[in-house]
């Protein structure tokens, strides 16, 4: 069994780093000036200073899961699909009941 070291517990968040592997903690480090959570000058910049976040800094900050976090996405969305399956096919079986029901030989099933 792993567990998490104490900076990752506090620090859920991966870092990133420059090319020269020094932890990026800036805005102003970042080639597109996008905020992210956890800098350290978060509280000192103004709304039009804000840059726009690559959609490959959104994947880093948001697709960060273990092996386990993965495994249990993946279970919860198959057992979404199979109960969606399940409602359609209840949804067929109903409609087909209802036109047995009120078809003109009902009379005689009764």
């Amino acid at each position: 069994a792993s567990t998490m070291s104490t900076t990752e517990a506090q620090d859920p968040v991966k870092s990133e780093t420059n090319k020269d592997e020094s932890v990026i903690r800036s805005r102003k480090e970042r080639p597109t000036g996008s905020t992210h959570f956890g800098d350290a000058d978060w509280d000192e910049e103004r709304p039009d200073e804000i840059g726009d976040a690559t959609w490959g800094e959104v994947a880093k900050a948001c697709c960060v899961h273990d092996a386990k976090e993965w495994g249990k996405i993946f279970v919860g969305a198959c057992g979404a699909l199979f109960f969606l399956y399940f409602f359609l096919f209840a949804l067929e079986l109903l409609g087909n009941s209802a036109k047995v029901l009120g078809g003109c030989r009902a009379g005689g099933l009764l």
